[in-house]
């Protein structure tokens, strides 16, 4: 027998992650790229920070000389891009320039010393290579990002240095956060602190130092050799040279420098499961970071306000009195002021035509809503025509177009005798009679038109209403037509004359 279907709410499970997703914070993406000429040292540091900001970084990401940054902006929308990262190469040193998309600030470094991921491994004894740590973003640790006290330099002060120095900071702090994956404590998984960046500004050198480290965890309370057994999964410890497991435990029972690190102030109770073998919950674990680089020693040198561009906020070798920053203010004010100014008349303008289009289209609406009950009009007055017609009431029709037409045709057919001189026309023989018998025959046959007329005028008065009945409704059926066929007609009856002018 056939199982009944069951259900699944799809949609709402759906809705359910969509709501959930738009609670929690976005991830930062960034951009690692070398911009100019670099040597293959700087080469190799792009793709070891990298490998830093995994998995939210373009890793495989191939840059070409001809690229702007406009380019890298204008695909960083579309993919979520949040930061750019680029190193240059120049006669002084390699810079580092970290900005945020799509408007700024940036934030310009002076590296002044760093070491690639190959040569810190290589100063290590077992060196740990990233591996499965990659899939997870690290852990930010930030270290006395605070402004210098004993400089005497104080915000509260109100001076343009104060200001300066606890803008830096503000900036430095809030760009470096940002970089990296916010986390919540109460509901973050202990399995994913797999890695560590660290940020420690010495005040010395007014220098940051950067450093990468992986978290591993080591029981406590145990020999040397007992935590090897403990510790590798895999691996055994060789005992052939040993009679019993006893002698190899005794013989590394003495402790050693690692050991003695391994105190109550470096060890912790797990408080959930961890990666490796018997790490358990409420287990008591020793916190090691093992280093994976890059190294890099960082000096800020300025501060833009907008993307590599823009007024500097602050600059490490200039400095301003209050009169240039307060010009540089208002300059920059008014540049923002006339910018809106331009944007508020295009946005004017783009209104003002809309509106326009809008209002021809209505009237073109309009026009063709005109011509159609006007044809009607005019084939009522032609039907009211007819019924006057036939109920014998034509006296009140009015043809005034008629009857002028009718007076200019008579006019027309009338010929005027020309006079010459103003004599009488002769023969060539001079005789004066030429047109004697036409006059003669003309009187007789208006005394036989006279005669006859009381007979037929009945008759063509009402040939005469006919016809002007009939020519009404010829002029109504053609002004009845539309627009566009009148003017077809028209422009073949325009190739008609020219073919008849070329023949």
């Amino acid at each position: 027998m056939a199982h009944k279907r069951k259900k699944k709410r799809t949609q709402k499970q759906a809705q359910e992650e969509a709501e959930l997703a738009s609670t929690e914070p976005k991830t930062p993406k960034s951009f690692v790229v070398k911009s100019g000429k670099v040597g293959r040292t700087v080469a190799n540091l792009v793709r070891d920070f990298r490998q830093v900001l995994e998995p939210n970084t373009a890793t495989k990401l191939k840059e070409r000389k001809s690229n702007k940054i406009r380019d890298y902006v204008n695909v960083a929308g579309p993919l979520g891009v949040s930061h750019f990262m680029m190193f240059s190469q120049t006669d002084v040193g390699t810079n580092l320039r970290i900005a945020r998309l799509p408007r700024g600030p940036t934030l310009t470094f002076r590296v002044q010393k760093y070491s690639l991921t190959k040569d810190c491994l290589a100063l290590q004894k077992n060196p740990r290579r990233s591996g499965a740590e990659q899939k997870i973003a690290p852990l930010l640790l930030l270290n006395n990002f605070n402004p210098p006290k004993s400089s005497g330099v104080d915000a509260s002060a109100g001076g343009v240095e104060a200001q300066q120095q606890h803008q830096k900071f503000k900036l430095m702090t809030a760009m470096l956060q940002n970089l990296f994956p916010a986390i919540n404590p109460a509901n973050m998984v202990l399995a994913d602190a797999r890695r560590v960046v660290l940020f420690n500004y010495n005040t010395e050198t007014d220098s940051i130092d950067f450093r990468h480290y992986a978290i591993t965890v080591k029981p406590i309370g145990v020999t040397k050799g007992v935590k090897k057994i403990i510790t590798n999964q895999d691996k055994l410890p060789d005992l052939h040279k040993f009679d019993d497991v006893s002698e190899y435990v005794l013989r590394e029972a003495f402790a050693s420098e690692s050991d003695v690190e391994d105190g109550p102030d470096s060890s912790v109770t797990l408080s959930q499961n961890y990666v490796g073998r018997g790490n358990r919950r409420s287990e008591q674990r020793a916190i090691k970071l093992v280093e994976l680089g890059p190294r890099m020693d960082l000096k800020l040198i300025k501060i833009e306000a907008g993307l590599c561009e823009g007024d500097v906020l602050y600059h490490s070798y200039i400095h301003k009195t209050e009169r240039e920053v307060k010009e540089a203010q208002e300059r920059r004010q008014k540049i923002l002021t006339e910018k809106a100014r331009r944007r508020k008349e295009q946005e004017d303008n783009v209104a003002r035509k809309k509106a326009e289009k809008e209002k021809a289209k209505k009237a073109a609406a309009r026009s063709v809503q005109f011509n159609e009950p006007e044809s009607e009009d005019e084939n009522d007055g032609v039907s009211e025509l007819e019924g006057e017609m036939e109920e014998g009431n034509l006296s009140d029709v009015s043809l005034d177009q008629d009857s002028d037409s009718g007076v200019d045709s008579e006019s027309d057919d009338e010929d005027e005798v020309p006079s010459f001189g103003g004599g009488k026309m002769t023969d060539d023989y001079g005789s004066n009679n030429l047109f004697t018998e036409d006059s003669e025959s003309g009187k007789n046959d208006s005394s036989s038109d006279g005669e006859e007329g009381g007979a037929v005028e009945e008759s063509s008065s009402e040939d005469e209403d006919a016809a002007a009945i009939q020519k009404m409704k010829s002029k109504r059926a053609r002004t009845s037509k539309k627009p566009f066929q009148a003017k077809k007609k028209q422009q073949q009856n325009n190739n008609n004359n020219k073919k008849r002018g070329r023949k």
